[in-house]
């Protein structure tokens, strides 16, 4: 290189001829200088040690291998670098730290390598076997709560979003209440058809009040009279409502983040016009999902009627094996116990189905229980 840049030529013509970088000529020529081509000293080694001066000696780390070595085959079987450092200061005179003894462990490859068994996650819906497999659609609904609006008062977000279509859905409303909502899923499955389940949390407003026994609220008879299964995830459980709370996130980034609020009705405006903008970004998700049924014809809202329907509970059972749901504590199997179990209340057999449920076999769900249950109010319409 440094000849043919002597006889006239570029050092870039060089650099592509040779296939090099234009640094690496410059570096050459730089080296060579004025000198005779077999004077120069072409050594590319550097001339300060490869060791570095603060490095352990040789000596110290033969001593922590020899030691690691030894105490493995002692009864205790403990050779970590902690056990290696009491060692050193037992036989008197200095120490490494536990972090050097461990670099030098790594360093010689004296270490028990113990990789984390990563299982891969459970199908999307497969706690419900019609979800997981894609026979029917579950929408998953939720409130993002007290947003304060810049010159305005506390407002509060209901969303939804389609577990496999991904089709978002978002309600900026001045109070979360439980007729708001009522009023958003009426109008939503009236103008994009019905699901086959709706999954909430534990939420009042979804489920209904706490303080008696056997509640069904008015968004699960309306669910009910819809012919849609209400599901309700365990409390104080992740991973049932991440793709609601995934939404909830880039609802918060994309858009309440972006841009300033002058009252509920500019938030409105943003909002739906991101909505629309998600469903068309997401036109082939939704191309492929499950059918939607259609809006009944003739359908009446009757917030007093409890059709004869199933309303599901998600729930973990306790260290005795009970579940704790409609105001009551049920036994299902003393051998099942921290165990998460899908509960069917099934109002026109009169039973409740208890499944279990593993995220490691989401398809085997066995049967563990048939409770006997008796809805206790006139309220029932067969």
């Amino acid at each position: 290189m440094v000849a043919a840049v002597r006889q006239g030529a570029s050092q870039r013509a060089v650099a592509r001829r040779f296939g090099v970088s234009l640094r690496t000529v410059q570096h050459w020529v730089a080296r060579a200088a004025d000198q005779r081509l077999d004077r120069v000293d072409w050594s590319d080694r550097r001339t300060r040690s490869h060791r570095p001066p603060h490095r352990t000696s040789p000596l110290v780390e033969d001593r922590v291998l020899a030691l690691r070595r030894a105490l493995a085959q002692d009864i205790l079987g403990e050779c970590g670098a902690t056990r290696i450092r009491d060692a050193l200061q037992a036989e008197g005179g200095g120490a490494p730290s536990v972090r050097t003894i461990g670099r030098i462990l790594v360093r010689h490859g004296a270490v028990d390598h113990r990789h984390r068994q990563r299982r891969p996650p459970p199908p999307p819906g497969w706690h419900l076997p019609p979800v997981r497999e894609r026979a029917v659609e579950l929408e998953l609904f939720d409130f993002v709560e007290l947003l304060k609006l810049a010159d305005g008062p506390l407002v509060d977000l209901f969303t939804g979003v389609a577990l496999h279509s991904g089709a978002p859905v978002a309600w900026p409303l001045p109070q979360g209440t439980t007729a708001a909502v009522l009023d958003c899923l009426t109008t939503h499955w009236r103008t994009q058809g019905r699901p086959g389940y709706a999954q909430f949390d534990n939420d009042n407003r979804f489920q209904g009040a706490h303080h008696h026994r056997d509640i069904f609220g008015r968004v699960v008879r309306l669910c009910l009279q819809l012919a849609i299964t209400p599901v309700f995830v365990p409390p104080r459980e992740f991973g049932f409502q991440n793709p609601i709370e995934h939404f909830n996130g880039l609802w918060h980034r994309k858009v309440w983040q972006r841009y300033r609020f002058a009252g509920l009705a500019a938030l409105r405006g943003i909002t739906a016009q991101y909505v629309a903008a998600r469903r068309q970004r997401l036109a082939a998700r939704l191309a492929t999902a499950p059918a939607r049924r259609p809006w009944p014809v003739d359908w009446a809202w009757h917030p007093e009627h409890l059709p004869s329907g199933t309303v599901i509970y998600i729930r973990r059972t306790s260290e005795h094996g009970t579940l704790t749901f409609l105001g009551r504590t049920w036994r299902v199997d003393p051998h099942w116990c921290h165990r998460l179990v899908r509960a069917e209340v099934d109002l026109r057999q009169q039973e409740i189905r208890c499944f279990a449920l593993r995220r490691t076999a989401p398809t085997e769900q066995p049967l563990l229980q048939v409770l006997p249950y008796h809805y206790p109010r006139r309220d029932l319409v067969p």
